[in-house]
């Protein structure tokens, strides 16, 4: 009797763990499913941001080859998202680059369409010009007196524009430091030493900037491309964007040297090549690399 209740029990437990055992084998399957599929998306989602950014430097070549009068400012616009680009291509698809190219995108969409606004008003100012000219029944002096006119016209609207209201930095650098107890910062490459990571630069002179206040924020990435710092999340119009360290400064129009310092989690600190963005608001102003080991 005892005997025939062993081999009962033996049989719901083998029907059990036969149960357990199919139920493991579906969800494994159905994990690797999933975890395929999400990295199709991802994949996906790259070559769609790559077709977007060769979409725009198509459209900056096409608006630098009709436009000569902000023919630099078109040039620079492209080149970042070219390097952007190159980015995206060089590195594999995860959801925090993919949310960080798309804000990247954001603002480069908005760059481009607040440059190509001005390409238009000014194309548009040069038509009305010309229709001036081509309607006045003037004698050729008077003519040869607008014309030169409307030359001195174009140029001072070029210069304006070289001169555009956007900060610029120059001699942006980023280190690795160590804060001695006396609060003196010391420079030092070792991973396993340094406290902070400090990104100085200097904004330069622009008498169209317009003095006050401004909000400057940095991103540091590690070579694992990890944000190293507070992350500190500001919304901005085009979206949140997660940043490394802030900081307010007032702008004078004058050259003006500042540094910004980012905290360090020893889980994030590599040896390798680092990368610091600054920005001016949500307006990316420089890019640099620094070795730490």
């Amino acid at each position: 009797m005892t005997e025939k209740k062993n081999n009962t029990a033996l049989k719901i437990l083998t029907g059990v763990l036969a149960v357990a055992l199919l139920a493991l084998g579906i969800y494994t399957i159905k994990f690797y499913n999933e975890e395929k599929e999400n990295k199709a998306i991802l994949t996906k989602e790259k070559e769609v941001i790559e077709d977007e950014l060769n979409d725009l430097i198509v459209k900056y070549d096409e608006a630098i080859e009709e436009n000569q009068i902000m023919d630099q400012n078109l040039v620079d616009a492209r080149n970042r998202i070219e390097r952007l680009l190159d980015s995206v291509e060089d590195n594999e698809a995860n959801l925090v680059l993919i949310s960080r190219y798309r804000r990247e995108i954001g603002n480069l969409k908005a760059e481009k369409d607040r440059l190509f606004r001005v390409v238009d008003s000014l194309n548009r100012q040069n038509q009305m010009m010309s229709q001036t000219l081509d309607s006045t029944n003037v004698v050729l002096e008077e003519r040869t007196r607008m014309s030169d006119s409307l030359q001195t016209t174009n140029q001072d609207l070029s210069n304006k524009v070289d001169r555009a209201a956007q900060l610029k930095i120059t001699n942006l650098r980023g280190e690795g430091v160590i804060v001695r107890n006396s609060g003196k910062l010391v420079e030092n490459d070792r991973t396993r030493r340094i406290d902070q990571v400090r990104t100085c630069f200097t904004i330069t002179a622009n008498d169209l900037a317009g003095p006050g206040e401004r909000d400057m924020y940095v991103q540091v990435y590690n070579p694992e491309n990890e944000l190293v710092g507070d992350e500190i999340v500001v919304e901005h119009e085009g979206g949140a964007m997660v940043y490394s360290a802030a900081s307010k400064v007032y702008y004078e129009n004058n050259e003006l040297d500042v540094c910004l310092l980012a905290n360090t989690n020893e889980d994030k600190l590599l040896e390798g090549t680092y990368k610091v963005y600054v920005y001016a608001n949500a307006t990316l102003l420089g890019t640099a690399s620094f070795n730490l080991r």
